[in-house]
């Protein structure tokens, strides 16, 4: 092992860090670099030179979040009080499926953007037994998700998509194409294509699916096409022919 770093010591939410890590090579703050960025469960936005560990940024990508300040140069978290599960039950953001998950995310070298579909939720832990603890939902506060667009070098927010529905119905990822698309399953159903430099929806299609995969592109025969499992099928799409 050449780099690690500890996100969350003593893990009592379960954020645990299977988020994609994504390999970018391009300028960083006016350098070259060779980075590993990730969107974490935990709620924070992740920026490393992974050739030596280095942590180049850290901020938080969803307003919902309750247990950390911020993180050290380290990676270690300021962790603010009042996040222990007790048997009353205790608020904390984000909520046990995370800010975001397993499902893929993108990068695109020609806007510098990093595309994460995002969760904004809370819940109620509950210590419930000796080392147990279960998470109830908040409600006072819906979780909402959003399609996010973040700038690498700052963690501002370019552009997000909010997403009409039950978060936990979408399990998509994302995929950004040299051709200045991105692509997604909306949590209503359908199927999309964004410009990847504003967010503008180019093209949908209504494919009425809980999405619980994420979007790939090949070609075949000099042809591009993108698709997406769906239930028991794959979907694939690809332009017209002129």
């Amino acid at each position: 092992m050449c780099v690690s770093m500890m996100g969350i010591g003593g893990d009592l939410h379960d954020w645990d860090a299977q988020e994609p890590l994504v390999l970018v090579n391009t300028r960083f703050n006016g350098r070259d670099r060779k980075l590993l960025i990730q969107a974490n469960r935990n709620g924070f936005f992740y920026v490393l030179d992974r050739t030596n560990g280095e942590l180049l940024l850290a901020k938080p990508f969803v307003k919902r979040l309750t247990w950390a300040s911020g993180v050290g140069a380290g990676g270690r978290p300021q962790l603010l009080e009042g996040n222990t599960p007790t048997s009353e039950g205790v608020r904390t953001c984000p909520a046990v499926r995370g800010a975001t998950n397993w499902y893929s995310s993108a990068f695109n070298p020609a806007t510098r953007l990093f595309y994460v579909m995002t969760v904004e939720d809370c819940n109620i832990y509950k210590q419930t037994g000796r080392g147990i603890y279960t998470p109830f939902q908040d409600p006072a506060n819906p979780p909402e998700k959003y399609l996010r667009a973040i700038d690498i070098e700052t963690g501002k927010i370019v552009w997000e998509i909010p997403q009409v529905g039950a978060p936990e119905a979408n399990y998509s990822g994302v995929l950004s194409t040299a051709g200045g698309l991105v692509f997604y399953g909306e949590t209503g159903g359908g199927f999309a294509a964004v410009a990847a430099k504003t967010g503008r929806t180019l093209w949908h299609f209504e494919a009425g699916q809980a999405w619980k995969a994420s979007p790939m592109t090949y070609m075949t025969s000099g042809k591009q096409y993108v698709a997406i499992a769906s239930g028991n099928q794959i979907l694939s799409f690809a332009l017209p022919e002129r």
